[in-house]
């Protein structure tokens, strides 16, 4: 991290499910110890049903996903369609490996397109690229690694999914001292964005002794 930049400490999430793709997140943004912003949207838009989750610097990510919003809206433009979730992947798996060494950023991408339907891509920091049924990442997805693999079925259906999902975010939150606030979700499907807004008070609990 360079002086004064801000990380985005954080719990970000995308599963897959029978009918779309869930992509889900915490709020907190830190500087150090010090929460910045306890009501951040870590959920991008980069296409009608695109969305990207971003963790590491947030003026990093920002800027990767500006750049992929612009080429998704250019090829949209030209082609006369909709870009498919692999090119948006593609896209930000270029540019965070192209330029790994002046980055700080994780991002993964989920969305619905034709030709494939609901996928979800891991962008890793060095900039690999991987396609998954469902991908965490950020400080917080430390905590929940085996509860994810416990939990996880495939063909989900979209309640099982978003509980899924918020439970996962849930667990991260209560241990990782860079996750908290609020969880953001969106529900992407063939016909629509749903977003979702669990606050803090309304958070899935579990065993705290």
């Amino acid at each position: 991290m360079k002086p004064g930049e801000v990380d985005l400490g954080t719990t970000i999430m995308a599963v897959r499910y029978k009918d779309g793709v869930i992509v889900g997140a915490d709020s907190r943004t830190t500087t150090g110890s010090y929460i910045a912003n306890r009501v951040t949207d870590k959920l991008t838009i980069v296409h009608d049903r695109i969305f990207c989750c971003r963790s590491g610097s947030a003026a990093d990510t920002q800027a990767v996903a500006d750049i992929v919003h612009y080429y998704l809206q250019m090829f949209a433009m030209t082609e006369g369609e909709p870009p498919t979730v692999k090119a948006a992947a593609a896209l930000f798996q270029e540019l965070c490996y192209s330029n790994k060494d002046q980055l700080s950023a994780g991002i993964i991408v989920g969305g619905w397109d034709k030709y494939d339907g609901p996928s979800v891509y891991s962008i890793v920091a060095g900039g690999s690229v991987h396609k998954q049924p469902f991908a965490i990442g950020g400080s917080g997805s430390t905590y929940i690694y085996g509860y994810c693999d416990a939990n996880f079925k495939d063909d989900m259906s979209r309640e099982e999914a978003i509980q899924f999902t918020k439970n996962s975010i849930s667990l991260a939150m209560s241990r990782d001292g860079s996750s908290g606030g609020v969880i953001r979700l969106a529900v992407i499907t063939k016909d629509k964005v749903e977003r979702i807004f669990t606050p803090g008070d309304k958070l899935p609990t579990f065993w705290e002794g």
